[in-house]
């Protein structure tokens, strides 16, 4: 279990380095051919926040975070889809800013509940190998 929420946070951060730097490119108009790279990465980002949220709860610790964390995970996708029908004009770079606050936030609770996870399972008694 700790190795998966390693391997899971190590990915959340650099699948959200990846996200964000294609976010920069794509506000600044560039690359906008690497949009289904971005959406890809996104989905794998999302999945990770769901592998967490799932060993937390499995794991029986955290259940709040983890409930967050999989709400939290289900808005990410759903305004990446919609953000273009959203605010288009001039003003559209609000609703490019909540995407990436979203992220962001998502990105926050991610780190939070995988650090979470082995304190709790250390506070329960489970062996460090084990957790």
């Amino acid at each position: 279990m700790k190795r998966t929420v390693l391997i899971a946070r190590l990915l959340l951060s650099l699948l959200g380095l990846a996200l964000i730097v294609l976010g920069i490119l794509f506000w600044s108009g560039r690359a906008f051919d690497l949009l289904p790279l971005h959406m890809l990465l996104g989905m794998l980002f999302v999945v990770c926040l769901w592998v967490l949220a799932g060993i937390a709860l499995f794991a029986r610790s955290n259940r709040g975070l983890a409930l967050v964390v999989l709400l939290w995970s289900l808005i990410v996708p759903a305004l990446g889809m919609a953000q273009l029908q959203l605010m288009p004009g001039s003003l559209h770079w609000v609703i490019q800013s909540v995407h990436l606050l979203v992220g962001l936030i998502a990105m926050g609770l991610g780190h939070a509940l995988a650090r979470r996870i082995p304190e709790s399972a250390a506070r329960a008694g489970v062996a460090p190998e084990q957790a």
